[in-house]
């Protein structure tokens, strides 16, 4: 195993999978690279959504290009402050914009990557329906091995 691509989203899990994901890495003496995608903006601003990043609150049609820019911004911080806990100066730190699971399988192909670890909030009922598996899809659609790490809450 050469690579590890480690997909991150804002959740609190993050650290558990990121930490998970670098020892797996690290055990078989291969490249990490921390990845986290951001979707539609209006994602980041749901009243249900957990502010981790500052970003609540409700934004209405039309968002405003600086809001991007900022959560692109504030994305690669989250990877660096993440890069920092894990306490390895060698990882690399990928932010990419669009689709959820087409950018993180893109990514995964263009990184030529040997693993992929991703973790998965275990949502049912209306939340599932509403807002599909991410982890579902991406485990239908690789052909890359894949880690799922599960977060009940």
């Amino acid at each position: 195993m050469k690579k590890v691509l480690i997909a991150l989203d804002y959740d609190p899990s993050a650290e558990k999978i990121a930490a998970i994901g670098h020892s797996i890495a690290k055990s078989q003496g291969a490249k990490v690279i921390l990845l986290h995608v951001v979707a539609d903006a209006a994602y980041y601003s749901d009243m249900a959504y957990s502010p981790i990043m500052g970003f609540n609150g409700f934004i209405y049609p039309g968002i405003d290009e600086m809001l991007v820019k900022d959560l692109l911004q504030e994305s690669h911080n989250f990877l660096e402050r993440s890069k920092e806990h894990l306490g390895d100066d060698q990882i690399g730190i990928l932010v990419k914009e669009g689709d959820f699971v087409t950018s993180i399988l893109d990514t995964a192909k263009e990184e030529a990557v040997d693993l992929l670890v991703i973790g998965t909030h275990s949502r049912r009922g209306l939340d599932r329906l509403l807002n599909g598996s991410i982890a579902e899809k991406i485990l239908q659609q690789s052909d890359i091995p894949l880690l799922i790490i599960p977060n009940k809450e």
